[in-house]
């Protein structure tokens, strides 16, 4: 099956810095595929060479077989862009504004089309609103649907929840799921872990390198040491603890609960014992499935020791 989207080797820097260092993935049709790492990781400037926005310094970006940034038509018909930042009108409606969109890519007869995707959305009943008057979250679903008034066959998101509240990040992915059933490739680069966890696909970016590429399944899997979650209170003093024991890198604290990666599950015991004996009052020890989180951790450990 021919990809969407392929980069082989692709490097891009700016000045001094090298925002992308030799990437290479593959993206199928339909697939849902995660660009996943931190602020300065090389996502959005990856995205940016998938829509031929910017031009490789070397290595090869092929969209639909053609090279984006040559074949400018391409992206325009074929592609969805949705940013981080709210780039519609503020002065114009929710209406106006999928109009404009609608015109630019040369859709006449969208009046249906407008009113079905404001029904999905849910902003069926603001239309007239001005776009500056819309919530965070109802600013992204108005992105959403001008970005699917010419239906693109594929869809690029750079980190659409960012700064929105959870009720709304969940709507926007509730939506995003709906329009994929209907045969939809995206790419999502997000700095949300539990976002990786929706992809088909992920790729762990760090430093414009690929760290790992794999289902999130597999990429669990790939980590082989044993992962301890500690809820001990208060959580604080517990983590200082387990990493003057085990190590500042092995020891990491999500929210209220501590992740401890051991040699073994019988290192348990012993955590509960440090804690108990340092008056802190431990309610749980178990071994637990690692998430892409401490994967991701664990992957840049191993690069920085290599």
């Amino acid at each position: 099956m021919t990809p969407v989207l392929a980069l082989d080797r692709v490097v891009k820097s700016f000045g001094g810095t090298r925002a992308v260092d030799g990437l290479s993935l593959e993206v199928a049709p339909g697939e849902m595929f995660g660009l996943i790492g931190p602020d300065g990781a090389g996502k959005t400037t990856t995205l940016r060479m998938m829509c031929g926005l910017l031009r490789p310094d070397s290595g090869e970006v092929r969209l639909f077989d053609a090279d984006p940034f040559k074949v400018r038509r391409i992206s325009v018909d074929s592609v969805g862009y949705v940013s981080q930042r709210f780039s519609l009108y503020g002065d114009l409606t929710i209406d106006e504004n999928i109009a404009f969109f609608a015109r630019l890519h040369g859709v006449s007869h969208f009046a249906d089309k407008r009113t079905r995707l404001l029904t999905l959305t849910g902003l069926l009943p603001f239309r007239d609103r001005l776009a500056s008057k819309l919530s965070g979250g109802m600013k992204q679903k108005l992105a959403l649907a001008c970005t699917l008034v010419h239906e693109p066959a594929l869809l690029i998101l750079d980190e659409p929840t960012t700064g929105v509240d959870p009720v709304s990040r969940r709507e926007f992915w509730k939506l995003l799921n709906e329009f994929r059933a209907n045969g939809l490739t995206a790419v999502l680069a997000t700095p949300y872990l539990d976002e990786a966890e929706r992809c088909g696909r992920v790729a762990l970016l760090r430093d414009g390198k690929v760290l790992a590429l794999d289902t999130p399944d597999a990429l669990r899997r790939m980590d082989h040491t044993v992962m301890l979650e500690v809820i001990a209170s208060p959580s604080r003093q517990a983590l200082r603890i387990l990493r003057e024991k085990l190590g500042d890198d092995e020891v990491s604290l999500f929210g209220d609960r501590l992740h401890a990666r051991v040699p073994s599950e019988a290192m348990g015991t012993q955590i509960a014992q440090w804690l108990s004996d340092a008056q802190v009052d431990v309610t749980r020890v178990k071994a637990i499935v690692p998430t892409l989180e401490d994967v991701f951790i664990e992957h840049v450990r191993q690069g920085a020791r290599s």
